[in-house]
């Protein structure tokens, strides 16, 4: 038989676009190399804290509120699935969240083969021709959501010498009075070098650009505060260092420890050659492209660590492969936050629809508003007051309202990209649609949040709002794949709040403004 969706990869990403076709009924299968639901979780992070955030305690009774500050529950009509039930520690174990999978998977009917791993993925007479063992499996359309399950590895000469962050011993005990170069700087990089505190002599943390913050850019794939004990031992002199610059070589030294040549990118002195017991490369992973043969063979990108995607989701060049998960980044990559469950259980949603439209002749859920310029700015409010979505998922997400002649339409958690590349037919092409998202300002990732000093913009302003650096609405007019005017709400979504009228009045003239034309039917 030929399934309508194989799903490679039983991790978050799998498992919630499978509940979705599984709650609509449609055929699908999912195949997972591993004997359980996430399978990765088993492995990572290899000192088996998660860095998402798992904020039991609310006053907020709203469930879609409360998933702002939940990051590891996937999305279920089902309260019980929530993964508050599982583990109520604010960075979880990992081993809670592998419990969790197994359980969200049984109760909510996807079809998953174990033990499947897949070897190839290949095209045949226009559907996909997937194996996996010993069994064959045919489809229509094929969904990776394998994560990015290889190291990637920089090009640096002698790196093979160096261990890797996946294999690496996590006792600190086998580093005691040793010097220990971690290659990376980025939070498994710093994860390696704050385990090894206690025992390691001296340890080195190296890369070409500098340490960012997540605190500072939004992005949370930068350093958590969480991980970064080691910059404290670092600037308060305690034997340990950052350093900026390259990595040009490694050596064995006859003794068995190792040489690095190293270039500092703060100075013009010559190469400067270090000394180590030990070199741990832990410089990020990348995709298993491998599996797809030349009749299905994707082009990559970001460094061959992604696939290249179009607005939905899709591969680029390989018509009905489609990816979800961690590999949707590509989209948004330091930018927002498709490679996090936080993120991309909201583009796994969209991908949902996407399909269902596509192929299932089902059209983007909708719900009917008045084409006044009064009821559209009380839909928007009362989203923009609660969404966890558009939250989530700032400035990659847009709520959208089209407004014709027989009144408005108000369409949620649309791929911004996907609705200017025309995906929703006539919406942001021929028709006029007002796009809604939450975005940080512009220079947002240069603003010091702890420097009482630095001037911020009141959020009782209007007048300025565009300028805000602090999370808050937008609202923008699309016509064809231009914005033809915009609107900045200056309210800091970071406070509990809900819209007050100094922003509420310029919104509902900026809505009067462009649904005035269309508000009354033609001839009337």
């Amino acid at each position: 038989m030929t399934h309508d969706y194989v799903i490679i990869g039983a991790g978050p990403a799998g498992l919630q676009l499978a509940s979705f076709l599984a709650r609509d009924g449609v055929d699908h299968v999912v195949l997972e190399a591993g004997p359980a639901p996430g399978t990765s979780f088993t492995r990572y992070p290899r000192h088996r804290q998660l860095i998402s955030i798992n904020k039991v305690g609310s006053d907020r009774e709203d469930p879609e509120r409360r998933l702002r500050a939940d990051w590891n529950s996937l999305l279920s009509d089902d309260p019980t699935l929530l993964f508050r039930h599982w583990s109520t520690r604010y960075f979880p174990h990992a081993d809670d969240m592998v419990s969790y999978l197994g359980v969200f998977a049984a109760r909510t009917g996807v079809h998953v083969r174990y033990g499947a791993r897949v070897t190839r993925v290949a095209r045949d007479a226009g559907e996909f021709v997937v194996s996996a063992g010993a069994d064959t499996f045919r489809a229509r359309r094929v969904v990776l959501a394998t994560g990015v399950p290889l190291p990637y590895v920089p090009d640096i000469e002698g790196v093979e010498l160096a261990e890797q962050y996946p294999t690496v011993s996590v006792d600190p005990q086998d580093f005691v009075d040793q010097r220990v170069l971690v290659i990376g700087k980025g939070n498994s990089a710093f994860e390696t070098a704050d385990a090894l505190l206690e025992t390691a002599a001296v340890i080195h943390v190296a890369g070409p650009r500098s340490v960012t913050l997540a605190w500072q850019t939004h992005y949370v794939g930068h350093l958590r505060a969480v991980n970064n004990n080691f910059l404290d031992t670092y600037q308060l002199k305690s034997g340990n260092a950052v350093l900026d610059g390259d990595v040009v070589r490694v050596e064995r030294r006859d003794d068995g420890g190792y040489r690095v040549l190293f270039r500092y990118a703060r100075t013009d002195e010559r190469l400067r050659e270090l000394r180590y017991d030990r070199v741990i490369l832990a410089t990020g992973f990348r995709c298993d492209a491998s599996v797809f043969d030349d009749t299905a063979r994707p082009s990559l990108a970001i460094h061959d660590r992604f696939l290249a995607l179009t607005s939905a989701y899709e591969s680029v060049d390989v018509p009905g492969l489609y990816v979800a998960g961690t590999l949707t980044q590509q989209r948004d990559f330091k930018r927002s936050t498709n490679g996090f469950i936080h993120g991309f259980r909201y583009s796994a949603r969209a991908l949902h629809r996407i399909l269902r439209a596509r192929y299932h002749d089902e059209p983007w859920p909708t719900r009917e508003l008045a084409a006044t310029p009064e009821a559209v700015a009380g839909a928007i409010v009362a989203r923009i007051n609660v969404s966890s979505g558009l939250w989530q998922q700032f400035a990659v997400l847009g709520d959208v309202v089209v407004a014709g002649p027989g009144g408005a339409r108000y369409l949620e958690e649309v791929p911004v990209a996907y609705l200017d590349d025309g995906g929703l037919g006539d919406a942001g092409r021929d028709v006029d649609a007002f796009v809604v998202t939450l975005e940080y300002g512009p220079d947002h990732d240069q603003v010091d949040p702890f420097d009482v000093s630095a001037p911020r913009i009141p959020e009782n302003d209007p007048g300025a709002a565009h300028d805000a650096a602090y999370l808050h609405p937008v609202v923008r007019l699309h016509r064809g794949a231009r914005v033809v005017d915009e609107l900045h709400l200056a309210e800091n979504l970071e406070n509990e709040w809900d819209l007050p009228d100094v922003h509420v009045a310029p919104l509902v003239a900026f809505l009067a403004r462009h649904l005035a034309p269309v508000a009354e039917p033609v001839g009337a």
